[in-house]
């Protein structure tokens, strides 16, 4: 993964005061391997932004810490002694829907990728990557966006596009008038918190106009949505009107799914 696929070209931070620590997102990281969470550790606790309050080699026992202490974000490995990623995956979704969680794997994102999303996390880092890209998950799926590769991102894309066989134009006119705008500026590149500062809305708000527009559309997740986004912005961009049926799978500007 040499690109990361994040909404914005350039993440604009929020400043925190000493005073503000509450607020920094709190991550807890699963993973049998000690040396692969104290460097997560360090990595983590090093921003002012965020700082890791729990860490656990077992699903189990990482399951009664989260249940005592909620976290924002929980990084899980795959492979784990008594669990696989997945199952765990799906039960931290089902028991703690609050807490965003990223898949961070020795194995290949072709292999697990898509079956993480679909299971309930937000994003999916292969461990050969150097654990910055951590740090930038990290903050985008705590703003609720969907962290991954420009690659994945456009096989997930070309998937959706092949089976579903969307005509784009078509498709977006089961949306209201609010919907609609919502979508068009996920297509451009515009986070949830971006889009509810310019409508003056909530991000409560804007993330209920986003999972309507999500169901209307027919998808499962907030990636394949925000992948059908870009795919109808960049049709507008490119030739004025939107591109029905294009089946060929080419990616566009990375964005996130946020």
């Amino acid at each position: 993964m040499n690109e990361t696929f994040e909404a914005q070209p350039t993440r604009i931070r929020r400043s925190r005061s000493n005073s503000a620590s509450s607020e920094r997102t709190r991550v807890f990281v699963i993973d049998d391997h000690p040396a692969i969470r104290e460097a997560l550790a360090t990595t983590i606790n090093s921003k002012v932004d965020m700082r890791m309050v729990g860490e656990s080699g077992s699903a189990k026992q990482a399951l009664r810490q989260i249940e005592r202490n909620v976290p924002d974000v929980v990084i899980v490995d795959i492979s784990l002694d008594d669990a696989h990623g997945l199952d765990l995956v799906e039960e931290i979704r089902n028991r703690f829907p609050s807490v965003r969680i990223i898949v961070f794997s020795m194995y290949d994102e072709s292999v697990y990728a898509e079956r993480a999303i679909r299971a309930g996390a937000s994003g999916y880092i292969m461990k050969s990557e150097p654990t910055q890209h951590v740090v930038s998950a990290v903050q985008a799926v705590s703003e609720g966006e969907v962290y991954l590769s420009r690659r994945m991102s456009s096989r997930i894309l070309s998937k959706v596009i092949r089976q579903q066989d969307y005509q784009l134009g078509s498709a977006t006119e089961k949306l209201t008038d609010r919907e609609m705008t919502v979508f068009q500026k996920l297509g451009e590149g515009h986070s949830v918190r971006e889009i509810a500062a310019q409508l003056d809305l909530s991000r409560k708000t804007i993330e209920t106009y986003r999972r309507r527009a999500k169901e209307k559309l027919g998808f499962e997740t907030v990636a394949e949505l925000l992948q059908y986004a870009v795919q109808w912005a960049y049709g507008r961009e490119e030739g004025g009107s939107t591109k029905e049926g294009n089946s060929n799978g080419q990616d566009s500007a990375g964005h996130s799914a946020d």
